[in-house]
């Protein structure tokens, strides 16, 4: 594979517009608790032809809409003007009633606002408000009548931040679109697997119709809980990792071991394997080095298919990962053969992902290693040899153990093994010696 070091789909910059919160005369008047004055919160639809929609797909194009069918209207998403499908008279008027009873339900409240006046609720220009709605990945829904009161207030919260300078307007737009493409992922999956699997017809005569509604209605609140434990849990973590750093240069460019673990053979593997058995071996894969990198301390990037992409803050860490997810799929006769690759350097780190030469090695690395193998770079090497993991030599390891075993003291523990190989060109980053890195004992 290719990484990109470039922090590529970051979106674009910002635009001119400096103010985030438009004159107030242009806006009605809230009362305390911010809701719009009555009478003024929901103009008639063509009140405003020409102001600006909430046009494109941002960075995540083809995420479904908040209906789940691509559009907000439920009928199949924007038109080649960019506007919402006319068979719906833009408020859902005609769209299937269980799929609006759990939009209602999910959500939590009715579809009220076309996007210029939601954002003349929540007090904002409709360039920022349309800045927001691409980067949480959501697709252009013209004027519809579509959005709620949450999304009013979702609008206010970020432009509030703006406003008060806790966030800068660039943030914010990162913070809208970090969430929405994480947020997606993870509620295609429950979709996918999670609920479509229990909405199956437990018993002959029932329709999924008849189990749907009350299956969600049951789970929401207990998944809304879990979500916000496991995130609170998340940022504590990911909070003191980044106040450990030895100062602010490196909260942004930080010292990482970074390993890429690829499955052997997994093209040959599609085209001999059925679709359903195919998706089984990824998330056995997958779930499996998930649990492995967790469980030895290390941080789980993302996840590839065939490949998994993970972080240490120490090169002991990482190598062990390595060494366990060999051993572990070594044992698994369903399993293909696994090669992992890692490198030790300054990481740029930015939306959860990483970034940089150091990331490309690793990549590099993964696509040179033995089957059922593990290759390092040299910085690694080097860092593994001065945390004593990893003796300089095996020449040096054997007379210290002879000198200990005369002396009556316990010899050096070391945890790895380290073989130099062949140096090689390697595309894009010149001449590389790697290092096998095996088990000691």
């Amino acid at each position: 594979m290719t990484v990109d070091d470039t922090g590529s789909g970051q979106g674009t910059p910002p635009g001119p517009d400096g103010d985030p919160r438009p004159a107030e005369s242009a806006y009605p008047q809230r009362d305390p608790s911010g809701a719009a004055d009555e009478g003024s919160a929901a103009p008639a639809d063509d009140e405003k032809p020409d102001e600006p929609d909430l046009a494109g797909s941002g960075p995540g194009s083809g995420v479904r809409g908040l209906n789940g069918t691509g559009g907000l209207n439920g009928t199949g998403g924007p038109d080649r003007a960019g506007s919402v499908d006319s068979t719906d008279g833009g408020d859902g008027a005609d769209k299937d009633p269980l799929a609006l009873r759990l939009e209602q339900l999910i959500l939590g409240a009715d579809r009220r606002y076309t996007p210029f006046q939601a954002a003349r609720s929540a007090g904002v220009s409709m360039e920022l408000a349309s800045r927001f709605w691409r980067a949480m990945g959501f697709p252009d829904i013209g004027q519809a009548k579509a959005l709620t009161e949450a999304d009013v207030l979702a609008l206010r919260r970020l432009a509030g931040l703006v406003e008060a300078g806790l966030l800068s307007e660039a943030m914010a737009v990162q913070v809208a679109r970090s969430t929405g493409q994480t947020t997606a992922r993870l509620a295609e999956w429950q979709i996918d697997s999670f609920l479509e699997g229990l909405t199956e017809p437990p018993e002959p005569g029932m329709t999924r119709t008849e189990v749907t509604y009350p299956l969600v209605e049951l789970l929401l609140p207990e998944l809304e809980e879990f979500l916000v434990y496991v995130w609170r849990r998340q940022l504590a973590a990911a909070t003191g990792r980044v106040v450990q750093a030895a100062d602010d240069e490196e909260m942004v460019d930080r010292r990482l071991a970074v390993g890429f673990a690829d499955l052997v053979g997994f093209t040959r593997l599609t085209r001999r394997m059925e679709e359903e058995e195919l998706g089984e071996l990824v998330e056995a894969f997958e779930t499996t080095a998930a649990d492995l990198v967790a469980a030895h301390g290390g941080r789980l990037i993302k996840t590839l298919g065939d490949e998994v992409l993970y972080a240490a803050d120490d090169a002991g860490t990482a190598a062990e990962i390595a060494l366990r997810l060999i051993e572990t799929m070594a044992n698994d006769e369903t399993m293909p053969e696994l090669r992992v690759g890692i490198a030790f350097g300054t990481v740029t780190t930015r939306m959860g992902d990483v970034f940089g030469t150091t990331v490309n090695l690793a990549s590099r690395l993964t696509s040179i290693a033995p089957r059922d193998a593990v290759l390092v770079d040299g910085a690694l090497a080097e860092e593994l040899v001065r945390t004593g993991d990893a003796p300089a030599s095996e020449t040096e390891a054997a007379a210290l153990a002879e000198k200990a075993e005369k002396e009556g003291e316990e010899p050096p523990g070391y945890r790895f093994a380290l073989q130099p190989m062949w140096q090689r060109p390697v595309r894009g980053l010149g001449i590389v010696e790697p290092w096998l890195l095996a088990r000691r004992g």
